[in-house]
């Protein structure tokens, strides 16, 4: 059996080309995912690094913004998905965005890096003191709700679309 080594980083200044290679074959996102990067030009995504990283440790947040943290997966140190966890809900995240959105890179797709990555991502969420997570996605999308479901989420309400699924952290490491 092949291993694999799986590392989860969270963004910082020092981001290079493979995270931007990355972030160009991604694109402006799918399914309700939407990226925080300057397309198609590494300056300006260098450029946008250190105003993510406040975001992150929540300085000079727009009025009703929460921090939330980027983090890069990699798998056999390759960078494979990207995802945000946010510390903490508002109203409109309530709605539609919940604590954690990932995407896996095109290329990557199918297999079961979606799946792992959530399941890091919760593993993360216990650091900020969170206990229940909420993740939504669109209903249609099965994929995303199967990687939710396999991850211990369970479904609250389909409202408009969007499913809404809570995952309850518990003081294990499972």
């Amino acid at each position: 059996m092949i291993s694999l080594k799986i590392e989860l980083k969270a963004l910082s200044e020092t981001d290079d080309r493979d995270i931007f290679e990355m972030i160009n074959e991604i694109g402006l996102g799918e399914n309700g995912f939407t990226t925080n990067f300057p397309e198609h030009d590494f300056d300006q995504f260098k450029g946008s690094l250190p105003r993510l990283v406040e975001i992150s440790n929540g300085v000079n947040l727009p009025e009703g913004h929460v921090p939330q943290t980027i983090y890069w997966m990699y798998i056999n140190d390759r960078p494979v998905a990207y995802g945000k966890l946010r510390h903490r809900l508002n109203e409109r995240l309530l709605e539609y965005g919940g604590h954690i959105g990932y995407i896996v890179r095109p290329s990557e797709r199918g297999k079961g890096y979606g799946k792992l990555f959530l399941s890091e991502l919760v593993k993360m969420a216990k650091n900020f003191g969170i206990e229940k997570l909420l993740l939504t996605c669109d209903e249609v999308n099965i994929q995303s709700r199967k990687v939710i479901e396999s991850n211990h989420g369970t479904l609250e309400e389909i409202n408009n679309g969007i499913c809404k699924y809570w995952i309850h952290i518990n003081g294990s490491s499972g």
